[in-house]
């Protein structure tokens, strides 16, 4: 028999909504690093820290609707939506599923290149709903853990000279 899991995600007057921001500026123009981040199932092409994904149901990593789905010695750690992107742009915009790794709801992400003097701005940046005690944990694992992370690893690989 399926037991009901308990929604343990905030709700309430303590789950304030949120901004996690991140990110870096690089020597090189919007379409070159667009085309090294903007393929949403390709995270791991990139970034050291993230594990290889599969596309749930097999489908297009790259359709809208797509899911991507991040696993560790077989157990599924986490799972994001494509929600919007404008390859035109340099931008896509992503949702966590179930599993979220930390108490958090309505978890939208983006990751944008924009053009900058000096070349590119990558932002990663993302909104959600949690509690104040949930906030320094969040800017930990995906502000620093995954964001951080991710964007000093495209620092390393468009670094000049």
């Amino acid at each position: 028999m399926n037991t009901p899991r308990k929604d343990t995600r905030p709700t309430g007057p303590c789950a304030d909504t949120r901004t996690l921001r991140r990110s870096t500026v690089l020597p090189a123009t919007p379409a070159e690093v667009w085309a090294a981040v903007g393929a949403f199932g390709g995270l791991a092409d990139w970034h050291p820290l993230v594990p290889p994904s599969t596309t749930e149901d097999g489908g297009d990593p790259e359709a809208l609707g797509a899911v991507r789905v991040f696993t560790v010695d077989g157990e599924v750690v986490a799972r994001e939506r494509l929600l919007e992107r404008d390859t035109g742009a340099h931008w896509y915009r992503y949702t966590l599923l179930d599993p979220v790794p930390l108490p958090v709801a309505d978890y939208l992400a983006t990751l944008a290149v924009h053009p900058h003097p000096e070349g590119a701005e990558v932002v990663w940046s993302a909104v959600y709903r949690g509690t104040e005690a949930v906030a320094a944990r969040t800017e930990s694992l995906f502000g620093d853990g995954t964001y951080a992370a991710g964007l000093a690893a495209l620092r390393a690989r468009f670094a000049r000279g």
